[in-house]
């Protein structure tokens, strides 16, 4: 292998992939990057075999050839060069890769390629087709309301749901629910589900830049693995097995007290009363009235103190004093992108729904906490 390549494509590329380098694995060629010729380009690969990602960047190819190389010392060693042509020869004997940029010149030992767990190829053919601005927000506003419990791996999931012209991703962690739906440019001929990892998610959104690319989403038949597939990036993810709750039977289905807050000034009371709230158990107090129209975001704390914040409110129904976790509240509104948000109760001891005012396509369910 010989080939030239640019400095700021070559960490531009390996930015993206190192994200699935394993870091803690007996199979040493997992802490490496693939570094291979691949149809006139350069295309660099990491997996974890759980995650795997792939970025072509251009090059000028002299001579075909792969190697894999330890991710930490080649990814550093990019970084610290000078912002010109990087030149990258191979010697197979000895498997080791030439860097050479400017004055510097480094010899890494890599590892053969052959060694390299296969990446997938996807057929596009029978893909989705979406928007990748759209499903970026679709992730934003769910993947973050995925567990972080190792011993509930479905939860650790997100749900999705593709049928007809429609898509909807769903996640909880058993205190608060999100969903979102969108519409498919087309219809997909046969309805599908999937628990996708939400790590491999929040991972398609950092890496999948152009918002006006489109994006190819394939889950091959009996592979149990999703593939995403952009012009410049592809990203495979094993999906969970097993069986994701049932949230549609948990939302509730009418209210008795419907509140209408700023989405800016509600997240800003949220955050200072969870400077106050996070030396506890991040409880807060929403007091809501429908005489004053506002609502009292309160938090105290034996160590820390007490806060009290009032939002100005369209209160419709019967005044609520209710608890929720401020961590979640402020979760939530950070990802709402209208201009205010709708919080609908029932009782201090029943879930609340929050949504976006004008928006039926982005729902979340939040548990309330006991009122001390």
């Amino acid at each position: 292998m010989k080939v030239s390549v640019s400095q700021q494509q070559l960490a531009h590329g390996l930015g993206i992939v190192s994200r699935a380098v394993s870091s803690h694995s007996t199979l040493p060629v997992l802490a490496n990057i693939l570094v291979a010729t691949d149809e006139g380009r350069l295309r660099l690969s990491a997996t974890n075999l759980e995650l795997g990602i792939s970025c072509w960047i251009g090059a000028q190819i002299e001579q075909e050839g792969a190697v894999t190389v330890p991710a930490r010392t080649f990814s550093d060693l990019v970084g610290t060069l000078p912002s010109d042509g990087v030149n990258l020869t191979l010697d197979e004997r000895t498997q080791t890769l030439n860097v050479v940029c400017g004055t510097s010149n480094t010899d890494i030992k890599g590892i053969d390629a052959q060694e390299f767990p296969p990446m997938p190829v996807p057929n596009l053919d029978v893909g989705i087709e979406l928007n990748v601005a759209d499903f970026k927000e679709m992730i934003h506003q769910v993947a973050f309301a995925a567990s972080a419990d190792d011993a509930r791996p479905v939860l650790q999931g997100v749900s999705m749901t593709v049928e007809g012209s429609e898509i909807s991703l769903a996640a909880t962690d058993g205190f608060r629910i999100s969903v979102r739906r969108a519409k498919l440019s087309s219809p997909v001929p046969q309805p599908m589900t999937a628990i996708i990892p939400a790590r491999a998610l929040n991972e398609l959104a950092r890496v999948a830049s152009d918002g006006k690319a489109t994006l190819h989403m394939v889950i091959p038949d009996g592979r149990g693995q999703v593939l995403f597939h952009l012009d410049d990036v592809e990203l495979v993810s094993q999906l969970i097995d097993g069986n994701f709750p049932d949230y549609r039977a948990i939302m509730p289905q009418s209210f008795k007290t419907t509140t209408v807050v700023s989405t800016a000034e509600f997240l800003k009371a949220c955050k200072q009363a969870e400077i106050i709230a996070r030396e506890g158990n991040n409880v807060v107090r929403l007091s809501i009235s429908a005489e004053t129209g506002a609502v009292e975001i309160s938090a105290q704390s034996e160590e820390t103190g007490s806060s009290e914040v009032v939002v100005g409110a369209t209160v419709e129904g019967s005044d609520l004093v209710v608890a929720f976790n401020v961590k979640y509240l402020r979760e939530l509104l950070d990802v709402v992108k209208s201009a205010s948000v709708a919080l609908e109760t029932n009782a201090n001891n029943t879930p609340g729904m929050m949504r976006p005012v004008g928006d039926e396509d982005f729902k979340h369910v939040i548990m309330p906490m006991h009122l001390g």
